[in-house]
Protein backbone atom coordinates (compact mmCIF):
# COMPACT_ATOMS: atom_id res chain seq x y z
CA UNK A 1 0.00 0.00 0.00
CA UNK A 2 1.32 3.42 -0.97
CA UNK A 3 1.12 5.92 1.93
CA UNK A 4 -0.83 9.10 1.34
CA UNK A 5 0.63 12.56 1.76
CA UNK A 6 -1.66 13.03 4.75
CA UNK A 7 -0.31 9.89 6.43
CA UNK A 8 3.27 11.06 5.96
CA UNK A 9 2.35 14.50 7.24
CA UNK A 10 0.64 13.22 10.39
CA UNK A 11 3.55 10.85 11.14
CA UNK A 12 5.65 13.94 11.87
CA UNK A 13 3.17 15.10 14.56
CA UNK A 14 2.74 18.65 13.22
CA UNK A 15 1.39 19.95 16.52
CA UNK A 16 4.62 19.00 18.27
CA UNK A 17 6.66 20.61 15.49
CA UNK A 18 4.71 23.86 15.80
CA UNK A 19 5.10 23.95 19.57
CA UNK A 20 8.84 23.33 19.35
CA UNK A 21 9.19 25.91 16.59
CA UNK A 22 7.51 28.56 18.75
CA UNK A 23 9.84 28.01 21.71
CA UNK A 24 12.86 27.91 19.39
CA UNK A 25 11.78 31.24 17.92
CA UNK A 26 11.53 32.65 21.44
CA UNK A 27 15.09 31.61 22.21
CA UNK A 28 16.31 32.98 18.88
CA UNK A 29 14.73 36.42 19.30
CA UNK A 30 15.91 36.66 22.91
CA UNK A 31 19.50 36.13 21.79
CA UNK A 32 19.09 38.43 18.75
CA UNK A 33 18.38 41.47 20.96
CA UNK A 34 16.66 43.42 18.21
CA UNK A 35 18.80 42.31 15.27
CA UNK A 36 17.59 39.83 12.67
CA UNK A 37 19.51 37.49 10.39
CA UNK A 38 16.93 35.98 8.07
CA UNK A 39 19.13 33.20 6.70
CA UNK A 40 20.24 32.12 10.17
CA UNK A 41 16.66 32.22 11.43
CA UNK A 42 15.38 30.14 8.51
CA UNK A 43 18.24 27.65 8.84
CA UNK A 44 17.64 27.21 12.57
CA UNK A 45 13.89 26.88 12.23
CA UNK A 46 13.85 24.54 9.22
CA UNK A 47 16.75 22.39 10.42
CA UNK A 48 15.37 21.97 13.92
CA UNK A 49 11.84 21.30 12.66
CA UNK A 50 13.13 18.56 10.36
CA UNK A 51 15.00 16.89 13.22
CA UNK A 52 11.92 17.13 15.44
CA UNK A 53 9.87 15.63 12.61
CA UNK A 54 12.35 12.76 12.28
CA UNK A 55 12.12 12.12 16.01
CA UNK A 56 8.33 12.03 15.83
CA UNK A 57 8.38 9.52 12.98
CA UNK A 58 10.80 7.31 14.93
CA UNK A 59 8.58 7.66 17.98
CA UNK A 60 5.63 6.46 15.90
CA UNK A 61 7.67 3.41 14.90
CA UNK A 62 8.78 2.62 18.44
CA UNK A 63 5.29 3.15 19.90
CA UNK A 64 3.34 1.26 17.25
CA UNK A 65 2.33 -1.58 19.60
CA UNK A 66 1.43 0.83 22.40
CA UNK A 67 -0.55 3.00 19.99
CA UNK A 68 -2.62 0.01 18.91
CA UNK A 69 -3.95 -0.34 22.48
CA UNK A 70 -4.89 3.32 22.99
CA UNK A 71 -8.10 4.78 21.62
CA UNK A 72 -6.41 8.14 21.05
CA UNK A 73 -3.70 6.64 18.84
CA UNK A 74 -5.08 3.37 17.49
CA UNK A 75 -5.92 4.90 14.10
CA UNK A 76 -2.40 6.14 13.41
CA UNK A 77 -0.87 5.13 10.09
CA UNK A 78 1.70 2.60 11.30
CA UNK A 79 -0.52 0.53 13.65
CA UNK A 80 -3.12 0.43 10.88
CA UNK A 81 -0.60 -0.68 8.27
CA UNK A 82 -1.09 2.34 6.03
CA UNK A 83 2.63 3.11 6.31
CA UNK A 84 5.14 0.25 6.37
CA UNK A 85 8.05 0.17 8.80
CA UNK A 86 10.51 0.34 5.91
CA UNK A 87 8.87 3.47 4.54
CA UNK A 88 8.75 5.06 7.98
CA UNK A 89 12.43 4.36 8.65
CA UNK A 90 13.46 5.79 5.28
CA UNK A 91 11.27 8.83 5.87
CA UNK A 92 12.87 9.46 9.28
CA UNK A 93 16.35 9.02 7.80
CA UNK A 94 15.71 11.55 5.04
CA UNK A 95 14.20 14.07 7.45
CA UNK A 96 17.10 13.75 9.88
CA UNK A 97 19.81 13.97 7.20
CA UNK A 98 18.30 17.09 5.65
CA UNK A 99 17.78 18.61 9.10
CA UNK A 100 21.37 17.92 10.14
CA UNK A 101 22.71 19.32 6.86
CA UNK A 102 20.62 22.47 7.22
CA UNK A 103 21.78 23.16 10.78
CA UNK A 104 25.39 22.34 9.92
CA UNK A 105 25.46 24.67 6.95
CA UNK A 106 23.41 27.58 8.26
CA UNK A 107 23.85 27.66 12.05
CA UNK A 108 26.70 26.35 14.20
CA UNK A 109 28.09 23.17 15.71
CA UNK A 110 26.60 23.86 19.15
CA UNK A 111 23.07 24.27 17.81
CA UNK A 112 23.45 21.04 15.83
CA UNK A 113 24.88 19.14 18.81
CA UNK A 114 22.08 20.23 21.14
CA UNK A 115 19.47 19.35 18.51
CA UNK A 116 20.91 15.84 18.18
CA UNK A 117 21.03 15.53 21.96
CA UNK A 118 17.31 16.34 22.07
CA UNK A 119 16.63 13.77 19.35
CA UNK A 120 18.54 11.10 21.27
CA UNK A 121 16.76 11.90 24.53
CA UNK A 122 13.34 11.76 22.89
CA UNK A 123 13.75 8.68 20.73
CA UNK A 124 16.05 6.49 22.82
CA UNK A 125 16.03 7.51 26.49
CA UNK A 126 12.40 8.64 26.70
CA UNK A 127 11.34 5.79 24.45
CA UNK A 128 12.75 3.30 26.96
CA UNK A 129 11.95 5.15 30.18
CA UNK A 130 8.25 5.74 29.59
CA UNK A 131 7.67 1.98 29.40
CA UNK A 132 9.61 1.16 32.55
CA UNK A 133 9.68 4.15 34.87
CA UNK A 134 7.35 6.50 36.64
CA UNK A 135 9.80 9.23 35.69
CA UNK A 136 9.45 8.82 31.95
CA UNK A 137 7.55 12.11 31.74
CA UNK A 138 10.39 13.92 33.50
CA UNK A 139 12.86 12.55 30.95
CA UNK A 140 10.50 13.54 28.14
CA UNK A 141 10.51 17.12 29.39
CA UNK A 142 14.27 17.29 28.75
CA UNK A 143 13.90 16.80 25.01
CA UNK A 144 10.92 19.16 24.96
CA UNK A 145 13.00 21.92 26.55
CA UNK A 146 15.80 21.70 23.96
CA UNK A 147 14.29 23.86 21.12
CA UNK A 148 14.51 27.28 22.87
CA UNK A 149 18.13 26.51 23.71
CA UNK A 150 18.82 25.65 20.07
CA UNK A 151 17.26 28.93 19.00
CA UNK A 152 19.32 30.83 21.54
CA UNK A 153 22.71 29.24 20.84
CA UNK A 154 22.26 29.48 17.08
CA UNK A 155 22.99 33.18 17.59
CA UNK A 156 24.96 33.32 20.83
CA UNK A 157 27.16 30.33 20.07
CA UNK A 158 27.47 29.51 23.77
CA UNK A 159 25.67 27.93 26.70
CA UNK A 160 25.17 30.41 29.52
CA UNK A 161 22.79 31.21 32.37
CA UNK A 162 20.14 32.52 29.99
CA UNK A 163 20.20 29.28 27.99
CA UNK A 164 19.86 27.31 31.23
CA UNK A 165 16.90 29.43 32.32
CA UNK A 166 15.17 28.93 28.98
CA UNK A 167 15.64 25.18 29.35
CA UNK A 168 14.33 25.23 32.93
CA UNK A 169 11.26 27.33 32.15
CA UNK A 170 10.09 25.09 29.30
CA UNK A 171 10.93 21.87 31.18
CA UNK A 172 8.91 22.98 34.21
CA UNK A 173 5.99 24.16 32.04
CA UNK A 174 5.67 20.72 30.47
CA UNK A 175 5.18 18.74 33.66
CA UNK A 176 1.68 20.00 34.62
CA UNK A 177 0.72 19.55 30.97
CA UNK A 178 1.94 15.94 30.93
CA UNK A 179 0.28 15.03 34.23
CA UNK A 180 -3.03 16.58 33.17
CA UNK A 181 -3.01 14.48 29.98
CA UNK A 182 -2.12 11.39 32.02
CA UNK A 183 -5.16 11.98 34.26
CA UNK A 184 -7.46 12.63 31.31
CA UNK A 185 -6.19 9.62 29.35
CA UNK A 186 -5.64 7.28 32.30
CA UNK A 187 -7.63 4.42 30.72
CA UNK A 188 -5.54 4.58 27.57
CA UNK A 189 -2.29 4.50 29.52
CA UNK A 190 -3.57 1.61 31.61
CA UNK A 191 -4.50 -0.34 28.47
CA UNK A 192 -0.98 0.20 27.10
CA UNK A 193 0.67 -0.56 30.49
CA UNK A 194 2.45 2.80 30.64
CA UNK A 195 3.40 3.62 34.27
CA UNK A 196 2.30 7.26 34.44
CA UNK A 197 1.97 9.01 37.80
CA UNK A 198 -1.86 8.93 38.13
CA UNK A 199 -1.85 5.15 37.63
CA UNK A 200 1.10 4.39 39.90
CA UNK A 201 0.58 6.91 42.71
CA UNK A 202 -3.03 7.97 42.18
CA UNK A 203 -4.82 11.02 40.81
CA UNK A 204 -4.43 13.03 44.02
CA UNK A 205 -0.67 12.58 43.91
CA UNK A 206 -0.69 13.77 40.29
CA UNK A 207 -2.72 16.83 41.24
CA UNK A 208 -0.24 17.71 43.98
CA UNK A 209 2.58 17.36 41.49
CA UNK A 210 0.74 19.62 39.03
CA UNK A 211 0.42 22.33 41.69
CA UNK A 212 4.07 21.96 42.70
CA UNK A 213 5.32 22.30 39.14
CA UNK A 214 3.05 25.26 38.43
CA UNK A 215 4.56 27.04 41.45
CA UNK A 216 8.09 26.14 40.33
CA UNK A 217 7.29 27.42 36.85
CA UNK A 218 6.13 30.78 38.19
CA UNK A 219 9.28 31.04 40.32
CA UNK A 220 11.42 30.35 37.25
CA UNK A 221 9.92 33.20 35.25
CA UNK A 222 9.94 35.94 37.89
Amino acid sequence: MCPTARDLYTLTKPGIIRGNALTAMGGFFLAAQGTFNGLLFAGMLVGLSLIVAAGCVLNNIIDRKIDAHMSRTSKRAIPNGRVSLRTAYMYALILSLVGVATLALLTNALALTISLFGLFMYVVIYGIAKRRSLYGTHIGSISGAVPPVVGYVSISGRLDVTALLLFLIVALWQMPHFFAIAIFRAKDYAAAAIPVLPLVKGVEAARRQILAYVLLFFLSVI
